[in-house]
């Protein structure tokens, strides 16, 4: 069985984090999304939360398995016997980090890095960004799947 991880803060989920995960299902037979749990970061949403929106939103997809994980990737990768993590690039700058981390991962575990383009609609697109313009009262109702973007108006504080 053909198996990736996609991993991620995915706080919140958005529809460029959808269209990654979404390729990658069409490569693999099974696609782990793996919520990252950073304790020195506040999310918006909790890791249990941010699981359920991407559990909604990848339902139909039907060889999805959402996951959270603490330490390092590649450990995650090694108990669950996963060769190879899908990882999305926006832009130059993200691939000199995202490099960086595949050959660093490649060398300790010999876990597989595949790049996938963005598509170019969500190429500025982050979690970060999102959250902030919705703050300042931004429509961001297009970036987000509906639950999602229904839950971080929720969220927020009203301005």
């Amino acid at each position: 069985m053909r198996r990736a991880v996609c991993p991620g803060s995915f706080d919140p989920i958005t529809n460029g984090h959808l269209d990654i995960i979404g390729r990658a299902s069409r490569l693999y037979d099974v696609v782990h999304v793996a919520v990252m749990i950073n304790q020195s970061k506040q999310g918006l949403f909790t890791v249990e939360e941010r699981m359920e929106l991407i559990r909604e939103a990848t339902a139909g997809y039907g060889n999805i398995v959402v996951e959270s994980f603490h330490g390092l990737l590649v450990d995650f990768c090694k108990q669950r016997e996963i060769p190879a993590i899908v990882k999305g690039l926006r832009a130059v700058s993200d691939f000199d980090y995202e490099l960086q981390m595949a050959q660093m991962n490649m060398g300790l575990s010999g876990v597989e890095t595949l790049f996938v383009p963005t598509n170019p609609t969500y190429s500025f697109l982050s979690s970060s960004l999102v959250k902030e313009v919705a703050a300042w009262g931004g429509d961001v109702a297009h970036l987000l799947p509906a639950h999602v973007h229904a839950a971080l108006l929720e969220r927020l504080p009203r301005r």
